[in-house]
């Protein structure tokens, strides 16, 4: 169980490459990224979106299958080819009104780092680096790809009572 007042979260954000997506990656011929999803992330995200849970995105990436991807979930927010998250983080806060004790945040590595000490609820997957597991309130039991987006999101949602609570819940 995620140790914080998760009533408080009024957004979560989110890296892409060893969170939303495994730590490996097939590169094509072309040199692009292939990744893979998980099916059970994406569902919590689209659900997230619906009952009105920010959910942001900042990626040091910049492929058009991931912003096509988390676009269709309903995110509004991805900030790609980011090279200080933080920046991209203070711009995401200062857009909605946002304190940080209000915002969640899911890395894997050190580019994610000074986000995570920032924001209030810092969370990992339970493959992320050693320093980014020492600032996380968080380790998922899931790793990056494997659902660790969908353990925070349905905590999340659970404790604010927003899981399966409507007709929303039953569908994509």
């Amino acid at each position: 169980m995620i140790n914080y007042d998760l009533q408080k979260i009024r957004a979560i954000v989110l890296d892409v490459d060893g969170v939303l997506s495994a730590q490996t990656i097939t590169l094509a011929s072309d040199g692009e990224p292939l990744r893979t999803v998980n099916i059970k992330d994406g569902y919590a995200i689209q659900l997230a979106c619906k009952q009105e849970l920010r959910i942001g995105i900042i990626t040091g990436g910049d492929t058009q299958a991931v912003r096509l991807r988390y676009e269709r979930l309903g995110v509004k927010d991805l900030y790609m080819k980011t090279a200080v998250k933080l920046t991209a983080y203070e711009d995401f806060i200062e857009k909605y009104g946002l304190r940080d004790e209000e915002v969640m945040y899911m890395g894997d590595d050190v580019p994610d780092f000074e986000v995570m000490t920032r924001c209030g609820c810092p969370c990992c997957p339970a493959d992320a680096c050693a320093d980014i597991k020492n600032v996380s309130l968080y380790v998922s039991h899931y790793p990056g790809g494997q659902g660790c987006v969908r353990d925070i999101i349905e905590q999340t949602m659970r404790a604010q009572n927003k899981w399966m609570n409507t007709a929303k819940a039953f569908g994509w």
